[in-house]
């Protein structure tokens, strides 16, 4: 771009300072008559031309305008190649946004939207924004995030992101009200699908589990929670905030969904070889029912569908998933 603006001005210099030593113009008739010729306007001259002035006057148009109609062609073709590439990347997306199944769609780009896609990406890449402002494309694609723009309460939107095929929908837009319209319009459009909301307000909590939210989190009470943790155990909150961190592979803690055909079903901890063959703790069980076994005995049955909450290495976590089928 630099040397384009150098040439051009070149090329106006190199016009001017020729108009004034061939025929002895001072500087501004020079230079006006640089700007008609490059400019190709049609404006008679400023004074009548010498023959030495008008074969100068041919050279400039051959070289300066001919230089100017490229330029004026690159930008043309920039301009046209940028928005072909621009709606075949949209329909590249489109298309990749079609073929995803068991996704999670996430409505808002805003501070905790983003943060909530860089962690949820660490797992999977499944992931669909809906944003609205244009503004935050730039960011939606330097994070190399699928996305959406449009507005998350308009159901068309919504079915562009596959709510149907998704797993799950987060609502983080920026007010209460657009976040209870979301979730109300999410679950009409997909009864099954599991949703969390965002509470700007602990009192409009009970609205968003009328209007079909399975969990609602108030960022506010989870900062005031944690900050008070680490006032009053600070050593339990360094501890849990390394084991809950992507960050460190030293511990990590994991949950482990048990399918009904898993080799583990039935089994007791002491025999499931869990500890022995991967070095994994198991902190608790979440059972079918949804009741949560802290510290299990090691008499424990494991059954189908059970969720086991375990904490070891990264390494280990994942070779066990794998042998669960989880991965």
């Amino acid at each position: 771009m630099k040397m384009t603006v150098f040439i051009a001005v070149l090329f106006f210099i190199l016009g001017t300072t020729g108009y004034m030593a061939i025929e002895g113009w001072g500087l501004l008739d020079a230079a006006y008559m640089t700007a008609i010729t490059l400019s190709t306007v049609g404006f008679l001259e400023v004074h009548d031309l010498s023959d030495g002035g008008r074969l100068f006057t041919i050279f400039l148009i051959f070289t300066g305008v001919g230089y100017f109609l490229y330029l004026g062609g690159v930008f043309i073709s920039s301009v046209v190649d940028g928005e072909i590439k621009s709606m075949l990347g949209r329909q590249r997306l489109n298309s990749k946004i079609k073929k995803m199944n068991d996704h999670y769609i996430i409505c808002g780009y805003g501070r905790i939207g983003r943060v909530l896609c860089k962690f949820v990406a660490e797992d999977t890449q499944d992931i669909v924004v809906v944003e609205q402002s244009e503004e935050l494309k730039d960011f939606l694609e330097k994070d190399k995030i699928h996305y959406i723009i449009g507005d998350a309460g308009n159901e068309e939107v919504l079915e562009k992101a596959g709510i149907k095929r998704a797993r799950a929908l987060v609502a983080v837009l920026a007010t209460d009200t657009a976040n209870v319209f979301l979730v109300l319009t999410a679950r009409q459009l997909n009864p099954d699908i599991y949703i969390m909301a965002r509470a700007a307000s602990p009192m409009v909590k009970k609205k968003f589990y009328a209007a079909g939210a399975n969990q609602v989190e108030s960022p506010y009470d989870i900062g005031g929670v944690s900050m008070a943790l680490k006032l009053l155990r600070p050593t339990v909150s360094s501890f849990l905030d390394t084991a809950l961190s992507r960050e460190s592979d030293a511990i990590q803690i994991e949950e482990a969904f048990v399918p009904e055909t898993s080799d583990y079903v039935g089994k007791a901890l002491k025999n499931s070889g869990i500890r022995q063959n991967y070095n994994l703790i198991i902190i608790a069980i979440k059972e079918k029912s949804g009741h949560m076994v802290f510290a299990p005995h090691f008499e424990t049955i494991i059954h189908p569908r059970d969720t086991l909450i375990v904490m070891g290495k990264t390494e280990d976590l994942k070779a066990f998933r794998y042998a669960l089928g989880n991965i």
